[in-house]
């Protein structure tokens, strides 16, 4: 689904929420690769639509046993229900000639209204032999239905990578031990190491 503003919706009231947990997405990815795989089809690459897919397209790959990988990073949903007016390609930018002729999986986290995932399918198809998708979820309103996919749901998901904030916004202007605080001025290492064992900070510093 690209990028959102704000996965979780946490500061929205009176949305239902479909909550996915680490142990059901476990199983979720392997039932799909099951799927993918007693379909016949046999990916040589699987490409994830950053950011939603990466994950997914992550455990699919292991459970399909497809080492070649790759992601494509788009740009569509700014918020909850709020979106640009068209799915927008930003960089890093996929190397799609060295597609050709391959058989692609596509993955993504949820198919909502399936415009990021019908335009990416038409980017990969300039190029790959063939292409297949599979998502998380589908939404009923979507403009494309994945080969494959998990489960239908027309509530707002909350998967378990993007359920919490950032890490950023927990630590600004917390202590960190030995005294230190988050501060944009301190190199990362700096700051890291403040927060490590001393037998760890060595490799840091």
């Amino acid at each position: 689904m690209g990028f959102d503003a704000d996965d979780a919706a946490r500061d929205v009231t009176g949305i239902e929420r479909e909550v996915l947990g680490w142990d059901v997405f476990a199983d979720a990815s392997r039932q799909l690769s099951k799927a993918v795989l007693s379909s016949g089809f046999q990916p040589d690459v699987v490409i994830a639509i950053a950011r939603g897919g990466l994950l997914l397209a992550g455990a699919m790959s292991y459970a399909l046993g497809t080492k070649n990988c790759g992601s494509i990073n788009v740009q569509f949903y700014t918020g909850v229900d709020e979106r640009l007016p068209v799915p927008v390609l930003s960089g890093p930018m996929l190397d799609a000639p060295s597609l050709t002729g391959l058989r692609v999986l596509l993955v993504d986290d949820v198919s909502d209204s399936g415009h990021t995932l019908a335009m990416v399918v038409a980017l990969l198809r300039e190029t790959a032999c063939e292409v297949r998708t599979a998502t998380l979820y589908t939404k009923p309103r979507t403009v494309l239905v994945p080969d494959f996919t998990w489960c239908e749901t027309d509530r707002w998901i909350v998967f378990p990578w993007s359920s919490l904030p950032p890490v950023a916004e927990s630590l600004t202007g917390a202590s960190l031990p030995g005294g230190a605080q988050l501060d944009d001025d301190l190199p990362v290492a700096s700051l890291l190491a403040a927060s490590l064992p001393l037998v760890a900070r060595g490799a840091l510093l």
